[in-house]
């Protein structure tokens, strides 16, 4: 058995004098390569030419790999690659497609920040309103301020009355043209009472 648990097989049992010296050539294909992690294992089932009986894992970096752009591999790409014994295996160090063509890749990238800014719906000016400007940057002096649940300048949005009556049982049901006329009267209809 190998340090971390793995059977070596017979290839790896037996150094020859070219392990010794430098590094040796395989071919296979991509085992399985985490996009996101920028590594995985090849299969390797051809050794200096000759045909492997059982395949054998080969680690790969995306370092390692000759492609343009993002580096990655497709699972089941056919590669060429040259490799060493490392102390902890087999590990490649030039991987391309056949014949020494770039690799092909996958065409999944990893998930997470994209590259342009956008702004949020929500991200708007504070003070107008407007959606191509901040606070800081505009144009009309300081408004009153507002409810943002409403746009009533009579109550800010902890006090607003419609989104108590919105969020609360009973009042789902009411149309929207009343909400307008319970703002324009100035009434502010309390909360319904729980019977607990």
């Amino acid at each position: 058995m190998a340090e971390g648990g793995c059977a070596k097989t017979e290839e790896e049992e037996a150094p020859s004098a070219e392990e010794d010296s430098g590094s040796l050539r395989g071919s296979g294909v991509c085992k399985w390569f985490n996009v996101r992690m920028g590594f995985g294992f090849l299969s390797m089932t051809s050794r200096e030419g000759t045909p492997l009986e059982a395949p054998v894992d080969v680690f790969v970096h995306q370092s390692k790999l000759h492609m343009e752009g993002f580096r990655s591999l497709k699972e089941g790409e056919a590669v060429e690659f040259t490799f060493k014994k490392s102390a902890k295996g087999l590990e490649s160090l030039r991987v391309t497609g056949p014949g020494g063509t770039p690799c092909v890749g996958s065409e999944r990238r990893p998930k997470g920040k994209s590259i342009q800014k956008r702004r949020s719906k929500g991200d708007r000016c504070y003070n107008c309103g407007g959606l191509d400007h901040h606070a800081k940057e505009c144009k009309l002096p300081p408004q009153p301020k507002k409810c943002h649940f409403c746009q009533s300048i009579s109550h800010m949005v902890a006090n607003c009355p419609i989104k108590a009556q919105q969020s609360s049982p009973s009042s789902q049901g009411k149309p929207a043209s009343l909400k307008g006329e319970e703002e324009e009267q100035g009434q502010v209809p309390l909360p319904p009472e729980s019977s607990d």
